[in-house]
């Protein structure tokens, strides 16, 4: 089940990378979708082992996928979730 949820959100493809900022994200983000900011994002423990420059094109890479957004009034630096990938 878990992979045909990866496989319809396009999950499945992921780099590494990419997928652990998700994750990191998904994971900070809790169940109701908080806003969370690229520098709680790169500390978490998924995605702190990450060079700067690969942590920026992997989130580059998800928001330019849809998997995660800006939060409301901001054009960087908090981001959401999309709700409906949130991880329970």
């Amino acid at each position: 089940m878990l992979r045909e949820m990866e496989r319809d959100f396009g999950l499945h493809d992921l780099s590494a990378s990419e997928l652990d900022v998700f994750l990191a994200a998904n994971a900070l983000a809790g169940n109701e979708g908080a806003s969370v900011t690229s520098d709680d994002i790169h500390r978490h423990e998924l995605a702190s082992g990450l060079a700067q420059a690969t942590y920026h094109r992997a989130l580059k890479s998800l928001l330019s996928r849809g998997l995660l957004e800006t939060a409301d009034g901001y054009k960087t630096t908090l981001y959401k979730v999309r709700t409906d990938l949130i991880v329970e």
